[in-house]
């Protein structure tokens, strides 16, 4: 997967971005096993998937906030 943009992220509706989430998250489940068994060759891929969710949900924190003062 390439590497996430804020600008490409916020065009997408509240709906895939949680879907992302969840992707990422399954992600890193299979990237901890790989690790654990010694069979994970990119080891950065873990902390680029954890940065992605971090950057999904300030962008979703960030319209939730939105929205509340709207």
């Amino acid at each position: 997967m390439k590497a996430m943009k804020a600008g490409d992220l916020r065009s997408q509706t509240p709906d895939q971005l949680t879907e992302q989430v969840e992707t990422l998250g399954k992600e890193i489940f299979n990237l901890r096993f790989q690790r654990a068994s010694g069979q994970l060759e990119n080891t950065a891929r873990v902390r680029q998937a954890r940065r992605g969710i971090a950057r999904i949900k300030t962008i979703l924190g960030e319209r939730q906030r939105a929205a509340a003062k709207a």
